[in-house]
C-alpha cells in the first residue's frame, strides 16, 4: 500500500529563515573586543587624570608607540607564515648605533647614516633567514641566538654607551620631532608602513602565499610555492623595518642607543601581534588588529605612567595580556590543551 498523502506533522516545504546580520561583522570579533578594551582604558584613565585625553598626550602616546608598531607589523607577517623573530629589539639597537656612528664619525649627510643602518638591517635579516631556512634551525632558537648576538654587537660597536649626537642635523630633527599636517612624522611612517604591508598581505600573490605557508606548509609546497625564498624575504623585510625603527629611535633620543629604548621591544611586538589576532601556529592574522593592539598597549602604558604606577607593573601587564591572548586563541581554535584529557 502506497502512501500518497503527506503527514500533517511534516511540512512540504519550509521557508529558510535568513541569518540575522551580525553587527560589526566586517571588523571581526577580535577587533571589536580590542576596540572595547581600548575605549575602556581611555575612559578609565581619562576619568583619573584630566590631561590624559589631551591632544598633546595623545601625540606622546602615538610617538611612543611608533617603534613598537613598526616591529609589531613585521612580527605579524612572520607569524602569519609560521615563523617568529624575537631578535627584533636587538636589531633596532644595532641599527640605532650604526646610524648615529656613521653620521657623526664620517661627518657626512644624515642620509648616509640612514642608508648604512638600512643596509646593516638588511644583512642581519638575511642572516636570520638563511640560518633558519638553509641551516634548518628552529626560528625561535635562531632568533633567540640573534637576540643575544645582535645586542652584544651593538654594545661592542658603541662600547656600551650612547653614541653620537644627531639633533644638530635637520633630517634627524625632522624624523624625530617634525610634523606633517599636524601629525608627527614618526606616526606617518608607521601609517605608510602599515598600509603597504596590509596591501601586500591582502591583495597580492605574495600575501596569499604567506598565508598558505603558515596555514599548511606541506600543501603550499605541493602547490609549487617556493617556501624557502618567501621565508628569507620575510626575515629580510624584518631587518629593513627594524633598521627604520632604529633610525627613528636615534632621531627621537638624539643619539645611537645600543640597548636603552630597544630592550624589551620583542615582547611588546609579539604581544601586540597575538592580541591582534595572529595565530601563533601561522596562517591567520592581519595588520588592522595588530595596530589596535599596539594602540591598546600604548594607552595602557602611558596611563600607568601618568598615574605614577611602578613601571615594573607594565611588564606584568604585558605578560598577562600575552597569556590572555594565547588562551583566547586556544579556546577559539578548539584544540585540546596540552596535558589535559579529551
Amino acid at each position: 500500500m502506497s502512501i500518497t498523502g503527506t503527514s500533517p506533522h511534516i511540512k512540504d516545504t519550509e521557508t529558510p529563515v535568513p541569518p540575522r546580520p551580525k553587527r560589526f561583522a566586517g571588523l571581526g570579533g577580535q577587533n571589536v573586543s580590542l576596540i572595547g578594551a581600548l575605549v575602556f582604558v581611555l575612559v578609565l584613565f581619562g576619568l583619573l587624570n584630566d590631561n590624559y585625553l589631551s591632544l598633546s598626550n595623545m601625540q606622546v602616546i602615538a610617538e611612543a608607540a611608533t617603534i613598537t608598531g613598526l616591529l609589531a607589523i613585521v612580527q605579524t607577517v612572520v607569524i602569519i607564515c609560521g615563523g617568529l623573530d624575537i631578535s627584533v629589539g636587538s636589531q633596532v639597537g644595532v641599527a640605532s648605533v650604526v646610524s648615529a656612528m656613521v653620521f657623526t664619525t664620517s661627518g657626512s649627510h644624515a642620509f648616509v647614516g640612514v642608508l648604512a643602518a638600512i643596509g646593516v638591517g638588511l644583512l642581519v635579516g638575511l642572516l636570520n633567514g638563511v640560518v633558519i631556512v638553509y641551516g634548518r634551525v628552529n626560528p625561535t632558537i635562531a632568533t633567540l641566538a640573534g637576540l643575544a648576538a645582535y645586542k652584544g654587537l651593538a654594545q661592542l660597536l658603541s662600547d656600551g654607551r650612547a653614541q653620537g649626537y644627531v639633533l644638530n642635523d635637520d633630517v634627524f630633527v625632522f624624523l624625530g620631532r617634525g610634523k606633517i599636517a599636524g601629525l608627527p612624522v614618526m606616526v606617518w611612517i608607521l601609517v605608510v608602513t602599515a598600509l603597504a604591508v596590509h596591501l601586500l598581505l591582502k591583495y597580492t600573490d605574495i600575501g596569499r602565499n604567506l598565508y598558505a605557508i603558515g596555514g599548511n606548509d606541506t600543501a603550499a609546497r605541493l602547490a609549487g610555492i617556493g617556501i624557502n625564498k618567501y621565508l628569507v624575504f620575510v626575515y629580510a623585510l624584518i631587518g629593513v623595518v627594524c633598521a627604520v625603527a632604529g633610525v627613528l629611535l636615534t632621531a627621537r633620543t638624539g643619539s645611537g642607543q645600543p640597548v636603552s629604548g630597544s630592550e624589551g621591544l620583542e615582547l611588546k611586538a609579539i604581544t601586540a601581534a597575538a592580541l591582534g589576532g595572529c595565530a601563533l601556529k601561522g596562517g591567520k592574522g592581519g595588520i588592522g588588529g595588530t595596530l589596535l593592539a599596539v594602540a591598546l598597549l600604548g594607552c595602557l602604558e602611558n596611563g600607568l605612567t601618568v598615574e605614577g604606577i611602578n613601571s615594573f607593573w607594565q611588564n606584568v601587564a604585558q605578560g598577562a595580556l600575552l597569556v590572555v591572548a594565547v588562551v583566547i586563541q586556544q579556546r577559539r581554535s578548539g584544540e585540546r590543551a596540552v596535558g589535559l584529557p579529551h
